[in-house]
């Protein structure tokens, strides 16, 4: 079972740069977020694969800005330092994300 880890604007490059990494791009003001945080967890723990990582996008502006973030939730899915896949918006669903991550990773071969 893979545990969800934090990152920062400072390890962010590092944390996605091999592998296959889904981060989960948040904030705490954000219903939609934290509605989604359990249905996170469960995706990382039915993924051995794949690291899950949460970015807390108000302490990390410009870097959400720099990947062209502007809405949340939104979740970015990395293959070895490469964004390959990319959700968001308010009507993101936890069926919808489960749904997403597992059609993404198919199609990357994860």
């Amino acid at each position: 079972m893979s545990e969800v880890m934090e990152v920062t604007k400072d390890n962010f490059e590092e944390m996605v740069s091999s592998g296959t990494v889904l981060v989960d791009v948040w904030g705490p003001d954000c219903k939609p977020c934290v509605a989604l945080e359990p249905h996170v967890k469960k995706i990382s723990a039915a993924h051995d694969d794949l690291k899950v990582v949460k970015l807390e996008a108000p302490k990390a502006r410009r870097l959400c800005m720099k990947l062209g973030l502007m809405g949340l939730p939104v979740f970015l899915l990395y293959r070895d330092g490469e964004e390959v896949a990319r959700l968001g918006g308010p009507q993101v669903t936890p069926e919808l994300l489960r749904t997403w991550v597992d059609e993404s990773l198919t199609l990357e071969g994860g």
